[in-house]
């Protein structure tokens, strides 16, 4: 009975996990693509927030060029917000010159000093070329500033002074954005409570009774909405010179834990011939109640950390596109290995709790439809939001839902633009959407999207030093994800450029595995301070796969 049990959970578990992936792309192609949906996901639920958009005017006397050389907004009172952001027309107009925004806390006549808005943040975006990166919806804009509940604003915009001695024109059609993130979901019972020991306050999340503990426990987890394919829906493939990503349809999440046998185009030839040896029924047990998104309630706010034991087992039966050994040729950091020899040493650390966008309160109604997909996960870059380190952990769902406004209904990007964020409680969170266990397209690093994964630290880094917490869940994250593609932490992959100020479009370059912003584009992202940390972290990384 145990063993033909043990058989059932198996098959079971590799019919389920086939569903919603297609067949393994060729080597050189870019993309993924999944099969067509023939239906929307659930709504989501009616999430409030709002932002204004106020036009800024002339403050000062005219540049060189014959605009005026500051625009801004004097004092006023507005409707409630808690993030602000600059946009303008042109997303390839660069704004040379300084921005700086100060706010009255809701309810009170406190003003805050000048607060500095980072300038620099279209290196954040989309690849040059990709169908994002090109949209008409784009704009220009500054990195989002998390000031608080705030009711009353001020801000003024001065432009860099030119080399005969007048300013340098400012971009055209300058607005002045205020997000109010509105009420996050309803408290849940059921859940995983999210961390909220702040730095420096005590006793560090997860601490015990005196003996030595990770700087961070598990953050709470989440559910992901991904497309699933129609019973015998064969999988579409981008050509092997595919340039720009290419989307799939959302599709429904199974109404029920009956899964249909999977079709037989979406088993590789090789799994055929040599099916992984089946896990210990108590691993498989052990994953069952997460084992992917199909199989966890549209609902749940968060997926539940996995030890390593039930990582692994759930990871034999990972669909063919998510490789768990090295890719070949020059981009490979060590031979590849056997499948006995991947089955028996899978180096895949153990998946950390991760809060859902459910979890985290995000509107799906606002995002583009489709989920774009890059064929691997070769590099994560790290980056800091430079959103400011004014919040608590329990306001990080509220961060997190206005920059999400601010990317897609301000700057006209599809979605959250990092794959990942972390708070400074280690909580982490899913960001764009389409499957935590999957190669989601992000527009995080440009020039550098494809077959990379963006996760964000929230706060500003550049002078401060970040929490240990945040540090050990960027290594948790990592030694999960880039396991689930064969990559060491501690190596190195080489990366083909789209475009950016330190890498002409079509150049090869070797990256850390865990690599900083800074690597990629000449920006001060992640800050210095947590650039200093990524050694650590992938360290620690390389020590949760057990390498």
């Amino acid at each position: 009975m145990r063993a033909s049990l043990a058989s059932s959970i198996a098959v079971t578990c590799a019919a389920v996990l086939a569903l919603p992936v297609s067949s393994a792309a060729p080597a050189a192609a870019e993309v993924l693509v999944q099969p067509p949906a023939a239906s929307a996901l659930p709504p989501a639920p009616d999430l409030p927030g709002s932002t204004q958009s106020l036009p800024l005017g002339p403050l000062g006397p005219s540049s060189r060029a014959g605009g005026p050389g500051e625009q801004g907004l004097p004092r006023r009172d507005v409707k409630p917000f808690s993030l602000v952001g600059v946009v303008w027309d042109d997303p390839r107009a660069p704004l040379h010159g300084t921005v700086q925004v100060r706010t009255r806390a809701t309810g009170t006549d406190t003003w805050s000093q000048w607060q500095d808005v980072e300038t620099h943040n279209d290196e954040h975006g989309a690849d040059p070329d990709s169908a994002e990166g090109t949209s008409r919806a784009l704009r220009g804009s500054t990195a989002p500033l998390w000031v608080g509940d705030s009711d009353g604003v001020e801000i003024r915009v001065r432009a860099e002074a030119g080399g005969t001695g007048g300013a340098l024109p400012l971009p055209a059609g300058l607005r002045l954005e205020l997000v109010d993130p509105g009420e996050g979901p309803e408290a849940q019972t059921d859940t995983e409570p999210v961390l909220e020991t702040e730095p420096g306050t005590g006793t560090e999340p997860g601490t015990g009774t005196g003996t030595e503990v990770e700087p961070v426990a598990e953050a709470a987890p989440p559910q992901t909405r991904t497309a699933t394919a129609p019973a015998g829906a064969t999988a579409a493939v981008a050509p092997a010179d595919a340039t720009s990503a290419a989307v799939a349809p959302e599709a429904p999440l199974p109404p029920a834990p009956t899964p249909a046998p999977a079709p037989a185009a979406t088993v590789p030839a090789a799994a055929l011939a040599a099916p992984p040896a089946a896990p210990p029924l108590s691993g498989l047990l052990a994953g069952l109640g997460a084992i992917n998104s199909q199989l966890t309630p549209y609902a749940a706010p968060w997926l539940p950390a996995l030890s390593k034991e039930a990582t692994e087992a759930i990871a034999s039966y990972l669909p063919p596109f998510l490789p768990r050994t090295p890719a070949s040729g020059a981009e490979a950091q060590e031979p590849a290995k056997t499948p006995v020899q991947a089955a028996a040493a899978p180096y895949i650390g153990p998946r950390p709790a991760i809060v859902t966008r459910k979890g985290w309160g995000a509107d799906e109604s606002i995002r583009e439809k489709t989920f774009v997909y890059t064929n691997t996960i070769k590099a994560a870059f790290v980056h800091h939001s430079a959103t400011g380190n004014n919040y608590t952990c329990a306001q990080a769902p509220s961060v997190l839902r206005s920059i999400y406004r601010y990317h897609v209904l301000s700057s006209g990007w599809r979605d959250f633009g990092y794959n990942f964020a972390i708070d400074k409680c280690g909580n982490i969170y899913e960001g764009r959407a389409g499957g935590v266990d999957k190669p989601v397209l992000g527009a995080h690093t440009l020039g550098f999207n494809t077959s990379t994964m963006g996760i964000a630290v929230l706060g500003t880094f550049s002078t401060t030093a970040p929490p240990a917490a945040s540090v050990t869940a960027v290594a948790r994250l990592t030694a999960w994800k880039l396991g689930l593609h064969g990559i060491n932490p501690k190596g190195s992959v080489t990366l083909t450029s789209g475009g950016g100020n330190l890498y002409a479009k079509g150049t090869k370059v070797k990256f850390n595995a865990i690599a900083g912003h800074r690597d990629g584009f000449a920006t001060d992202c992640p800050g210095s301070l947590l650039y200093g940390k990524l050694g650590t972290a992938r360290t620690s990384a390389a020590s949760y796969q057990g390498r």
